[in-house]
């Protein structure tokens, strides 16, 4: 279902939660649950994958991670406040100890001059530590190939925070 590079990445950060007894949680727009399905493609994933948030709509971010409607009718959707709204909300409506958050515009259509086809903002959150967001241009042809992107991104993003 995944390619060798997100396999090989979803199997360390489940060898490595495993280790560090911690607990995920995903909170996905653009990716509509990718980075849960790498994870959970993975046999004993479930002894750290703790839930997963598809929050596709502005509304389902505000209902089920608590980002405020005026931030999004603000900066939009696909911004860094708003990724990070979202990893921490991920955190908070779960007993996990790690979160990452993706929002961002897959394409084909969608992109404007200010945020682009491809712009995608990750966000990970970790217990009494601060929120670490990443910004990504993924200058691939398909939504496939940004959506597989953004996950792979999501997924190191994530083993970066295990240290």
């Amino acid at each position: 279902m995944f390619n060798l590079e997100i396999v090989t990445l979803a199997r360390l950060l489940i060898d490595e939660a495993r280790e560090r007894s911690l607990r995920i949680v995903t909170a996905e727009s653009c990716t509509g649950g990718l980075v849960a399905a790498a994870i959970c493609s993975i046999p004993g994933a479930s002894d750290v994958f703790e839930r997963g948030f598809v929050t596709y709509t502005n509304r389902a971010k505000q209902e089920m991670l608590g980002v405020p409607g005026d931030l999004i009718a603000d900066l939009g959707a696909v911004s860094e406040p708003v990724a990070r709204m979202m990893a921490e909300g991920a955190l908070e409506a779960s007993n996990a100890h790690i979160a990452v958050a993706i929002t961002g515009v897959a394409g084909p259509g969608g992109g404007t001059r200010m945020k682009p086809v491809g712009l995608v903002h990750i966000a990970t959150a970790r217990s009494n530590q601060r929120i670490i967001h990443q910004e990504e241009l993924f200058e691939v042809e398909t939504r496939e190939e940004i959506q597989l992107a953004a996950v792979q991104a999501a997924l190191q993003a994530m083993r970066d925070r295990m240290v």
